[in-house]
């Protein structure tokens, strides 16, 4: 007699609930980085036309969320470790509407610009923390809510809240922006986080692992060499978020958006049919994959002589770049035992942050001596780099077990 658990209704029914676990987890990543998105397109105009303080320190203002994102990744990591997930999440939510505030304060007070850029500066930096935080904090709830075994699972749902998020909320900023003022996006900045708040707290917690805990030193020494495969792995996508424009107009092209638009596109589609691909055939061969197609998408927009090459090159890539954080990310989280995967997870992202922060200048100096096609050919060198650093990382994988237990965390 068959199995009634086994049956294809009870399966559906589990990996429905599964889903909807995983989806009203990173619903709170959507949340923040809406908020985030808001402010991204129009705070610059902001402090260089209305404050009158030029460029470099509109520019600047937007660096900060990236420092602090960069500078708390760890701290937000170790917080979900100790203090659990829901806590971290919650903390996050709590920064971001601060953020809000600070930047309604400082909409209110453009008459008195330095108090005003002060204020936005401290926005920035709470907003970097929130990130880390609700960034961090919502991927181990949702391994905490479903398990281990769907870790993959998580991240790439939670990378696609964390894109689609962005994707919304600069539109809807800018619309906020010409249709009320700039202290519209501070006031929707505060409201959308304690919205999001008491949906948070009725949402069952989820305890780490029990265990000794690795040491920070330990964890970081793991999980390393596969942030360091990120990183090289990221450059292209950095390379495409701050050049695609300026190579464009520098061929006489345009509609460098639509190759934005088209790689975001593909991005997501990818990350939305795909995800359970990681677990099946295993985080490093899709990732080894992934980093292959996204160098071939790398090249073709070093090699492009039209605008419709690029766009071709652009979707390439996307589509390779795409499941490269899940891929590396879920063999990281199995290199530390579950009770740190908090702690890896956090370090673990601190490399695309870094990637991205260095791309820019980098990208730049390349461009300044050989120009911009270039950046997309040496892009391309660190995909294949990547691609020879997983094939060493698998390598030595099989010579030692995953640490991270399979089962999910108790609640």
């Amino acid at each position: 007699m068959a199995d009634a658990s086994h049956s294809p209704a009870t399966l559906e029914g589990r990996q429905s609930g599964v889903l909807l676990a995983i989806l009203s987890t990173v619903a709170f990543t959507f949340m923040a980085y809406l908020t985030i998105g808001l402010s991204l397109a129009v705070l610059p105009g902001f402090v260089n036309t209305n404050l009158g303080l030029g460029a470099m320190l509109a520019g600047l203002a937007i660096s900060m969320q990236y420092v602090a994102t960069l500078l708390s990744r760890p701290h937000a990591g170790r917080m979900a470790d100790t203090k659990g997930p829901k806590r971290t999440v919650m903390t996050g939510l709590t920064m971001c509407a601060a953020s809000g505030a600070l930047l309604l304060l400082a909409a209110l007070a453009p008459h008195t610009p330095w108090l005003s850029l002060s204020l936005i500066f401290l926005a920035r930096l709470a907003l970097g923390c929130a990130e880390s935080c609700v960034g961090t904090g919502a991927i181990a709830w949702g391994m905490g809510q479903v398990g281990h075994r769907h870790t993959a699972r998580v991240i790439s749902w939670n990378g696609v809240a964390t894109y689609g998020a962005l994707a919304a909320g600069a539109p809807l900023g800018v619309l906020l922006d010409h249709q009320f003022s700039f202290a519209a996006i501070g006031a929707v900045s505060l409201l959308l986080p304690l919205a999001a708040l008491p949906f948070a707290q009725r949402k069952r917690a989820t305890m780490s692992a029990a265990g000794e805990r690795a040491s920070f030193r330990t964890v970081a020494a793991r999980v390393v060499p596969y942030g360091i495969g990120l990183a090289l792995g990221s450059i292209g996508f950095g390379c495409i978020a701050t050049f695609i424009t300026l190579f464009y107009a520098a061929h006489g092209w345009s509609n460098a958006a639509l190759a934005l638009t088209v790689f975001g596109v593909v991005f997501v589609g990818v990350r939305f049919i795909f995800a359970r691909t990681i677990p099946r055939v295993g985080g490093y061969r899709v990732a080894m994959v992934s980093l292959s197609i996204e160098a071939v998408g790398l090249i073709v927009l070093c090699l492009a002589s039209t605008a419709m090459l690029a766009g071709i090159g652009a979707a390439i890539a996307g589509l390779g770049f795409s499941l490269v954080f899940p891929a590396l990310g879920v063999e990281a989280v199995h290199r530390v035992p579950a009770h740190s995967s908090g702690s890896a997870l956090g370090v673990y992202s601190v490399f695309m942050d870094v990637a991205m922060a260095i791309t820019g200048p980098l990208g730049g100096w390349v461009a300044g001596g050989m120009g911009y096609n270039a950046i997309y050919g040496f892009a391309a060198l660190a995909a294949v780099a990547s691609v020879v650093l997983a094939l060493v990382l698998q390598v030595q994988a099989m010579k030692e077990p995953a640490l991270a237990h399979p089962g999910p965390k108790n609640g």
